[in-house]
């Protein structure tokens, strides 16, 4: 075998681990996306949406935190919501607590969340070696941003 040969399949052999590696780690945070979720919904569904802050404003990451925070500096300051104008978690303005739900991942990575009543919710998250944060909700199909809503709406 000549040294270039060897070469080839050493560079082989390394692109598949290294594909390999990647697709573990995807599939590691993959996990934790779906984990991180389930407990927020699990948290929600024990206080029954009552937690202050509330329970997506815990699992959320600074950016996401800030922009929340505008949206409560705006009620506190012009008494008015600038607020989607329902639950996001749920998709409803009265949730039901116990409705069945399923959890996946999506193409893109997005956590989304299959309600029984109230269709689908995508949650964009964050995620480093030890947990994962809620970055964004995506309130529609069309790709509606929380974030970007609460941005915009609340200046």
């Amino acid at each position: 075998m000549s040294l270039a040969a060897g070469f080839a399949t050493f560079a082989h052999a390394a692109s598949n681990v290294t594909k390999s590696n990647t697709t573990t780690g995807a599939q590691t945070y993959n996990a934790q996306k779906l984990q991180t979720i389930r407990q927020m919904y699990e948290q929600d569904i024990r206080n029954e949406g009552m937690d202050n802050p509330v329970v997506l404003q815990q699992y959320a990451n600074t950016a996401l935190q800030n922009a929340m925070q505008l949206e409560q500096t705006y009620f506190e300051t012009a008494q008015m919501s600038c607020y989607v104008g329902y639950d996001v978690l749920w998709n409803s303005q009265d949730p039901d607590y116990q409705q069945d739900k399923q959890f996946a991942i999506t193409d893109k990575g997005l956590v989304k969340v299959s309600l029984a009543q109230g269709g689908d919710v995508y949650y964009d998250l964050t995620c480093d070696d030890k947990n994962c944060q809620v970055a964004d909700v995506i309130l529609t199909d069309q790709g509606k941003s929380l974030r970007e809503h609460l941005l915009k709406a609340c200046r």
